[in-house]
């Protein structure tokens, strides 16, 4: 942010951006009519189309991977269910805790925004800064909750990291490449990264995208809730 002061305007910067490959511009959601001499696009560019949604993966999906499957593989795990309480309700709470760090992360990132903006004269929307912490908070969700439920259904920390991350992979690459390669634009929906979309803070993120991706992350945790029930705990 402190380095837009010195871009801010700069018409060659816009031409360069222009000279791109499309492939390139579409990974990292570099639409048409992007202006990154902009505020707001230039931190679309340099922060939300990739750097801090990754970010906030790595931080949920280590989380969700580390809460249940870590602990049980480390053979910690009779410590957290020495409580009184049932094996799903165990996992639950855990992934309250894992939103919990990723809702903080995304509430520094929107902050941060906030404090800085004035000093720097990004000019950016209160309003999107707020639905682009909302879209990391969703992203968040969904692979860190689904590395919780894969971890307690299979009790394998490798696999709970591995899916989520390979599905995040997936998703970013249908969103960056769906328009460049036809046969991609049907799978497209099935991106979470195309339903928030690609640059929050300049064209804004999609409210029923950032809802779909929490109403799909619910039941993910639910169903791994209660795959636990359902096989043989190591604890030791």
């Amino acid at each position: 942010m402190a380095i837009f002061p010195s871009i801010e305007g700069s018409p060659d910067l816009d031409d360069l951006l222009e000279s791109y490959p499309e492939v390139l511009k579409s990974l990292f959601g570099i639409v048409e009519g992007s202006s990154i001499t902009s505020g707001p696009g230039y931190l679309d560019a340099e922060l939300f189309s990739f750097m801090l949604p990754l970010l906030v993966l790595l931080l949920a999906i280590g989380s969700g991977a580390r809460a249940f499957a870590g602990e049980e593989d480390a053979g910690r795990l009779e410590l957290v269910l020495a409580y009184p309480l049932r094996r799903r309700d165990a996992v639950l709470a855990q992934g309250a805790a894992v939103g919990a760090e990723v809702l903080l992360v995304s509430l520094a990132a929107g902050l941060a925004l906030l404090v800085l903006d004035p000093l720097v004269g990004l000019d950016l929307s209160v309003g999107r800064i707020g639905a682009a912490g909302g879209s990391l908070l969703a992203l968040g969700l969904l692979h860190g909750w689904l590395a919780l439920a894969v971890g307690a259904a299979t009790s394998s920390r490798a696999l709970a990291i591995g899916l989520p991350t390979a599905l995040a992979a997936c998703g970013y690459l249908v969103n960056g490449l769906h328009g460049i390669a036809g046969w991609l634009d049907p799978l497209r929906v099935a991106s979470p990264f195309w339903l928030i979309g690609s640059s929050p803070l300049e064209g804004g993120s999609s409210g029923w995208g950032i809802l779909v991706v929490v109403l799909v992350a619910i039941p993910v945790l639910v169903a791994g809730s209660l795959l636990v029930e359902r096989r043989d705990l190591r604890t030791a």
